[in-house]
C-alpha cells in the first residue's frame, strides 16, 4: 500500500481514549483472583491515582480547548468534545467495575480474618478504643469548616478526602429546628486512611478514617446542641492547568494557553460523592466548589480517594503480598575491581528492578572519589526523597570534580522537590543547568570524563532509587568513543541550544529522531519489497505520533512483521485488513511497571538495536530533548531481544491491544503453559549467578 493510500484509511485512537483503555487494564488486574489479595488492592489504588492525575491534566486540557471560542481551532474543539463524551461513558462503566471489584476483595479479606468495619459495627470495646484514639490523638486534627455564607472552597487541596456533614437539631417531637452544613478534611497525612483496631479472637479489624470521624462527630461538635449527625464522603479533582507538551499544534497551544481566562487554575473538574448524600447538602457543596455543568460528576459509594489503597496495612499478612524478589547483583560487577575499568573493557548493562540499582550508585560513587575522574555530567528528571545519586554528585564536587547537572524543573508534580535539590547542589558547588526554554529535558544520560578514557551511561528511566524498585528500566554503560562523544555533545547542545550539532550515533529529539526512525522503518519496507527478511520488534510506553503510526501501517501493508509491547497510550489499531494485519501488540500489567524503551530493526540480518528515554509521541519527538542510543554489544543485544520477545509472548499478564478497548487476555498456544515475562526474566537472571 502506498503512503497516500494508507493515510486515507489510517485508523487512529485518540490519545486520551487509549489511556482510558490502558487504565482499565490495571483495573482488570485487580479483578484477577489468582493475584494476592493485598496486591489486588494496590492495583485498585494505582487505578484511582492514575485517574486523578489524568483528570488534573488531560481532562483539564480538553475542557480548556472546548471553552476556547476560536474558529481557528474548530477541528480541535470537535475532537475534544467527542473525546470527552466517550471518556465520560468509559469512566462511568469502569467506575461500576471498580466498585464491584472493591466489594469482592472486601469479602475475600474476611476469609483471611481481616475485617474492615463501619462505625455502626463496632463492639463496646472497639468504641472505647476509638473514643480514646480521638481524645489522645485525633482531637485537634479535625477542624470543621461551615458552609454558611458564600465563601467558595477554592483553597482546599484535591490530594485529600473530605466529609460533608449535615448537622440537625430536633425537638422532642422529632421536628427539625436547626440545620447546619460543614466540611471536614480527613487528616490522612497524619494518621493514614486506615486505623487498626485491637485484634480479637485471631481477627484483624480496620476502619476507614472516614468512619472513625463519623463516630466521633458528637465529640467534634461537643457543646453545640446538635441531636443528629450525617456524614458523606466526597472528593474532587482540580484543574492543574494545560499540559505544556500536549499533542496539539504548537501555535494552537500557545494561543489557548495565553487566551483562556474563563477557567482558573484550581477549579474542580471532577466531583465524586456518596450517592446517599441529601439534596440540600449536595447543592451546598456544588455551589461552594464551583462545580458547573461541564464538570464530571460521579454519584458513587460510601468511600472515595482509593489511591490510599496503595498503603493498605499489611497487618502481618505477608502471604497476601507478592513473594519478595531480591534485586540481583551481577557477579561480574560485584567484585573488588574498578567498575570504571570494567566498563572500559566491555559494554555493561543493568535491567532494573531485576538487577540492583546499587550497582549504578557504585559507579557514581567510584567516579566521585577516583583520582582519574575529572568531570561528571548528568541529566536528572525525577529524584528520590533521599537521593543517593545526589549525595554521590555532591561528594564528587567536594572532591574537586567539575560536576554539571541538568535538572528538569517542569517534571510534573515534582517541581518543588527538584527546585529544593537544585539549591542543595548549587550550595555544594555543582554547576546546575535548568534546561532549554520550551523543551523538557527528558533524556537519561551520564558522562564521566577520565584520564584513561571517557564513559557514558544511557538509560530508559530516571536515575531514581524508588523508580528502580518499581519500574522495569534498562541502563547501558559504555566507553564506545563515538557514542561517548555524542553523549557529551548532548550536554553541549543543552547549554548552547542554538549551536548546530549533527548526531550520527544517537537519535536525538527534537533534532532528527522522528526523521531517522522513519528512515529505519522505510529500510524495513524496502527490504521486504526486495524479498529480504524484515521485521520490527519494540517495547515502548506510548505510541501516539501520527507520522509514525502511518509509517507503521505502511510497513504492515508492505508485509513487514511488527511485534510490539506497549504499556500505555496506543493510537495504533492492530489487525485491520489491508492496513495493520501484520501488527500485533501486547500490553503487560504486572508487579513492576513496564517502562523500558527498546527498539529492534531486522536490517536484513544485521539487526539494529536502540534503547533510550523516548516514547513515540509528539511531545517526545518535538517538545523534549530525548536520546535513543545504539547498542552494539552482542550479549546485551541478546538480552534486549529476550526482554522484548518475552514481553510479546506474555500470556499470564498480557492483554491484546487492538484499539477496541476490549483488553482481551492473550491466549496460550495449545499445549503451552501460561507464560509470565517478568517472572521468567527474574528467574533467568537469578540462574546466571
Amino acid at each position: 500500500m502506498k503512503s497516500s493510500e494508507t493515510k486515507k484509511k489510517c485508523p487512529y485512537v485518540e490519545r486520551d481514549i487509549s489511556w482510558m483503555y490502558f487504565n482499565q487494564r490495571i483495573l482488570l488486574e485487580a479483578a484477577r483472583t489468582e493475584i494476592p489479595l493485598l496486591e489486588r488492592l494496590t492495583f485498585l489504588g494505582i487505578y484511582s491515582n492514575n485517574l486523578d492525575e489524568f483528570f488534573r491534566v488531560r481532562i483539564a486540557t480538553l475542557n480548556r480547548i472546548i471553552e476556547y471560542a476560536d474558529k481557528n481551532i474548530q477541528k480541535e474543539r470537535e475532537i475534544a468534545t467527542r473525546t470527552l463524551k466517550l471518556i465520560s461513558k468509559l469512566h462511568n462503566r469502569y467506575y461500576d467495575q471498580f466498585e464491584e471489584t472493591f466489594a469482592s476483595i472486601m469479602e475475600e479479606l474476611k476469609k483471611e480474618n481481616i475485617y474492615v468495619i463501619k462505625e455502626t459495627e463496632m463492639t463496646s470495646e472497639q468504641k472505647t478504643f476509638i473514643t480514646s484514639f480521638y481524645r489522645n490523638k485525633l482531637n485537634g486534627s479535625t477542624n470543621p469548616l461551615f458552609l454558611s455564607g458564600t465563601r467558595p472552597l477554592d483553597d482546599q487541596t484535591d490530594e485529600d478526602i473530605y466529609l460533608a456533614i449535615r448537622l440537625l437539631r430536633k425537638d422532642e417531637t422529632g421536628k427539625i429546628r436547626e440545620k447546619d452544613y460543614a466540611v471536614i478534611e480527613l487528616p490522612t497525612g497524619e494518621f493514614g486512611r486506615f486505623i487498626q483496631l485491637p485484634d480479637s479472637e485471631g481477627k484483624t479489624y480496620l476502619m476507614f478514617l472516614d468512619d472513625v470521624i463519623r463516630y466521633c462527630l458528637p465529640m467534634i461538635f461537643v457543646g453545640m446542641k446538635y441531636t443528629d449527625y450525617e456524614a458523606y464522603t466526597f472528593k474532587f479533582t482540580k484543574d492543574a492547568e494545560m499540559e505544556i507538551d500536549s499533542d496539539m499544534r504548537t501555535g494552537v497551544l500557545q494561543k489557548i494557553s495565553k487566551g483562556v481566562k474563563s477557567r482558573k487554575k484550581g477549579e474542580p473538574i471532577r466531583f465524586v460523592y456518596d450517592e446517599q448524600i441529601p439534596k440540600d447538602l449536595l447543592k451546598k457543596l456544588v455551589d461552594r466548589l464551583n462545580v458547573d455543568k461541564n464538570d464530571t460528576r460521579v454519584a458513587g459509594g460510601r468511600y472515595h480517594n482509593f489511591k490510599d489503597l496503595m498503603k493498605f496495612p499489611v497487618c502481618g499478612h505477608n502471604e497476601l503480598k507478592y513473594p519478595v524478589w531480591e534485586p540481583i547483583f551481577k557477579p561480574e560487577l560485584n567484585g573488588p575491581e574498578s567498575l570504571l575499568a570494567l566498563i572500559r573493557q566491555k559494554d555493561r548493562s543493568l535491567h532494573y528492578p531485576f538487577h540492583s540499582f546499587d550497582t549504578f550508585i557504585r559507579v557514581l560513587r567510584e567516579a566521585a572519589i577516583s583520582k582519574e575522574v575529572k568531570t561528571i555530567k548528568m541529566t536528572l528528571y525525577r529524584l528520590a526523597k533521599e537521593s543517593k545519586v545526589i549525595k554521590a554528585l555532591i561528594c564528587a564536587a567536594k572532591n574537586g570534580k567539575k560536576v554539571t547537572v541538568v535538572i528538569e524543573l517542569l517534571a510534573r508534580f515534582d517541581e518543588a522537590s527538584n527546585i529544593n535539590w537544585s539549591k542543595r547542589m548549587q550550595d555544594a558547588g555543582i554547576h546546575v543547568i535548568f534546561g532549554v526554554e520550551g523543551l523538557k529535558i527528558h533524556s537519561k544520560l551520564v558522562h564521566i570524563g577520565t584520564r584513561h578514557g571517557d564513559i557514558a551511561c544511557i538509560s530508559t528511566g530516571n536515575f531514581h532509587e524508588g523508580n528502580a524498585r518499581m519500574y522495569t528500566d534498562y541502563t547501558i554503560m559504555t566507553a564506545h568513543r563515538p557514542i561517548v562523544r555524542e553523549v557529551n555533545a548532548v550536554f553541549d547542545f543543552i547549554e548552547k541550544p542554538y549551536t548546530p550539532v549533527n548526531f550520527r550515533e544517537l537519535l536525538v529529539s527534537p533534532n532528527d529522531m522522528r526523521k531517522r526512525l522513519i528512515a529505519l522503518i522505510n529500510k524495513e519496507i524496502k527490504n521486504k519489497e526486495q524479498g529480504k527478511d524484515a521485521y520490527i520488534l519494540a517495547k515502548v510506553n506510548h505510541i501516539t505520533d501520527l507520522a509514525l503510526v502511518e509509517k507503521l501501517y505502511e510497513a504492515s501493508a508492505a508485509g513487514v512483521r511488527i511485534d510490539l509491547v506497549v504499556r500505555g497510550n496506543c493510537s495504533l489499531v492492530a489487525g485491520v485488513p489491508g492496513v495493520s494485519e501484520n501488527i500485533h501488540i501486547n500490553g503487560i500489567i504486572d508487579r513492576y511497571l513496564e517502562h523500558s524503551r527498546i527498539f529492534i530493526f531486522a536490517n536484513d540480518g544485521d539487526e539494529k538495536y536502540y534503547i533510550g528515554s523516548a516514547d513515540w509521541m509528539p511531545r517526545n519527538l518535538d517538545n523534549r530533548i530525548e536520546v535513543l542510543a545504539p547498542v552494539y554489544d552482542k550479549e546485551i543485544q541478546a538480552d534486549l531481544k529476550r526482554i522484548v520477545s518475552y514481553g510479546f509472548q506474555d500470556t499470564a499478564k498480557g492483554r491484546i491491544v487492538d484499539g477496541t478497548g476490549e483488553n482481551r487476555e492473550k491466549e496460550c498456544e495449545e499445549g503451552h503453559a501460561s507464560f509470565r515475562s517478568q517472572e521468567e526474566l527474574y528467574n533467568e537472571y537469578k540462574n546466571t549467578l
